[in-house]
């Protein structure tokens, strides 16, 4: 007898394909059979008559690293439909490893939730071992920071490594790939990210590809804040060609007024690569507005230089103070402007969550830039930063080298993870892109936009048995209601779960029925291509 039936439905396999009506059998945490009338035994019968069934999504984007050690019943995501997602993005893979000034950064994450947790481990492959043991209601695959190499093997500084340090960074690259990390990441907006140089970069990489994994990466410049867009994508492509490895680019964008309506230009040269024969693709979440540090988003790189005390020690300088205002206030001119900028979560003072630099700065009685060094000279803070246009939203997510992903990361509407205002994407990127993007704009076809978060993300990991609805694939599975899949979190209230995804399956287990969290922890850590 089979486990699960899920009959009378409208089928999506993944792949792009059109729907077609049939009934779909579980056992054994597998898809064993689809038919188009034949009826077998099954334990637990499901009618999804109206609904459409189709693979679980894959996030590939996400920063829920210290999240599934906190709370991993990962509830944001998993009612999204979400039933994988990837972290250790942008360069920062916060758990592991714990060396030096990486160890520091874990803590300092891990204190804006609790102060009562303590790592057993210090490598990638103890991480993994404790995230298997925290159990989780979806998959969970991993990729290596270069940020997090760096921090622990050079702590902040704006150098070159030496050829020692370089050498030690590929081995512990290269360690935590044997050991079960499916990617390396860059995040060469941030520091210390941004003071690498491309070789670098690319001799980190070259681990990854001779291990035919991922290369994901938060590009230099999104706008034109440093480099600018278009010289960053191409040292993107550049390390990748160089490296031999397929290239993720995360969260495609075109993120300051200078390069507003160039994303058609930016997907051309995307085109023109691959016709190439380097493997490059992109993933967005469906926004107009970013998320990340306040230090990230304003602070000049030159400022971050040795990490937070020597920040402070810049801050305290008269004249270094005047010239990091003077290029907050560039940046503020460029586009992300002051009342664009709003707090998401700041632990000293809960009150300032939601408003904005403006705002804060009229409470403060002095100007924005200043009141962003205030904020941090007590505490870092995440912001949402407005910055991206709805017409180049809608171009990169109509191209079909764009799946969707988020750049969020799990959170709960109670509980350790239900704190700030944070980004909606982490509650509503998948819903929200079905509502905007296939319902209403009818911009994406239901098939393709299933492929965006499905058997397309599983091919950019290299994944061999998850992403579609076909007989000995993983039983990762959704069903919803499309018509009336919604996204209900907002920036004011976030902290919100979307409605329309009725169930979701995760290797066999049932975790979401009618919309309500069953309990059920039946996610896997996927270490190699065919778990």
């Amino acid at each position: 007898m089979n486990d699960i039936e899920i009959k009378n439905a409208t089928i999506l396999d993944g792949l792009g394909n059109e729907p077609y009506k049939g009934n779909l059998y579980v056992k054994n945490g597998k898809i064993v059979a689809i038919t188009h009338e034949e009826t077998y035994d099954a334990s637990v019968s499901l009618d999804a008559s109206g609904k459409i069934v189709t693979p679980g999504f894959i996030d590939l984007h996400t920063h829920s690293d210290i999240s599934f050690l906190l709370d991993s019943t990962a509830q944001s995501k998993v009612r999204q439909g979400v039933t994988l997602e990837l972290i250790g993005n942008c360069g920062l893979s916060i758990c592991a490893p714990l060396i030096g000034d990486a160890r520091d950064m874990f803590d300092t994450w891990v204190s804006d939730h609790t102060d009562s947790y303590n790592p057993t481990w210090t490598d990638y492959a103890g991480y993994i071992e404790a995230s298997k043991k925290a159990k989780s209601t979806l998959n969970i695959a991993f990729q290596i920071g270069h940020a997090s190499l760096r921090l622990a093997v050079m702590g902040q500084d704006d150098r070159s490594p030496t050829a020692d340090e370089l050498t030690e960074m590929k081995r512990l690259a290269g360690e935590s790939l044997d050991a079960g990390a499916l990617g390396f990441s860059t995040g060469l907006f941030y520091a210390p990210g941004y003071y690498a140089r491309t070789d670098e970069v690319i001799a980190i990489a070259e681990e990854a590809g001779k291990r035919n994994k991922l290369y994901s990466t938060h590009q230099r410049d999104e706008g034109s804040r440093t480099v600018g867009l278009f010289v960053s994508l191409n040292e993107a492509i550049e390390i990748g060609r160089r490296a031999e490895c397929r290239v993720q680019i995360s969260h495609v964008k075109c993120a300051s007024p200078q390069v507003w309506g160039k994303a058609g230009q930016y997907m051309e040269l995307l085109e023109q690569t691959v016709k190439e024969g380097v493997d490059v693709a992109g993933d967005q979440y469906p926004y107009p507005a970013s998320s990340t540090f306040i230090t990230g988003a304003l602070f000049p790189r030159w400022a971050l230089a040795g990490g937070r005390e020597a920040t402070l020690k810049y801050m305290a300088d008269e004249d270094d103070r005047g010239r990091i205002i003077d290029e907050m206030n560039e940046t503020f001119n460029q586009g992300r402007g002051a009342d664009g900028t709003i707090i998401a979560r700041y632990v000293p003072d809960e009150s300032l969550e939601g408003k904005n630099l403006e705002e804060i700065a009229d409470s403060m009685g002095t100007t924005p830039a200043e009141a962003a060094l205030r904020i941090y000279e007590k505490s870092e803070a995440m912001v949402v930063s407005y910055g991206m246009t709805d017409e180049d939203v809608e171009t990169f997510a109509a191209h079909p080298l764009i799946a969707v992903a988020s750049d969020g990361e799990s959170l709960s509407t109670e509980g350790v993870l239900s704190a700030g205002k944070p980004h909606p994407r982490s509650y509503g990127t998948n819903p929200r892109f079905l509502q905007k993007f296939v319902n209403e704009k009818k911009l994406v076809s239901i098939q393709e936009a299933v492929r965006k978060m499905t058997s397309m993300p599983a091919q950019r990991l290299g994944l061999t048995n998850r992403g579609r609805l076909t007989p000995g694939y993983a039983a990762d599975i959704v069903i919803m209601d499309l018509l009336n899949v919604k996204e209900n979190a907002t920036f004011v209230n976030p902290h919100q779960y979307p409605s329309g995804v009725t169930h979701v399956i995760v290797n066999g287990e049932i975790v979401i029925k009618d919309e309500n969290f069953t309990g059920k922890t039946s996610g896997e850590m996927i270490t190699n291509f065919n778990s």
